[in-house]
């Protein structure tokens, strides 16, 4: 899977969980919460989507590495892999 591929799956799962907000304008080097007004309720959902749809496990230790789209894509890649 590619780069573009895994970040088009995490857009997917944005738009689905805050469908208020334009998930196709996000800067990759921005935090997702600030820029899709995500609250932690939010963030676990997108956790949960990425386990139950993809069936990846993010530890909450590593929570801190989905803080962007680029360190979500660069954490996620292997994982597709």
């Amino acid at each position: 899977m590619t780069r573009d591929e895994v970040r088009q799956i995490v857009v997917k799962i944005i738009a689905e969980i805050a469908p208020d907000e334009d998930a196709g304008k996000i800067q990759d080097d921005q935090p997702l919460r600030d820029q899709m007004g995500l609250d932690s309720m939010d963030f676990l959902d997108i956790v949960m989507t990425l386990k139950k749809e993809h069936k990846i496990t993010v530890p909450e230790a590593d929570y801190p590495q989905l803080a962007t789209m680029t360190s979500t894509v660069d954490y996620l890649l292997p994982k597709f892999a």
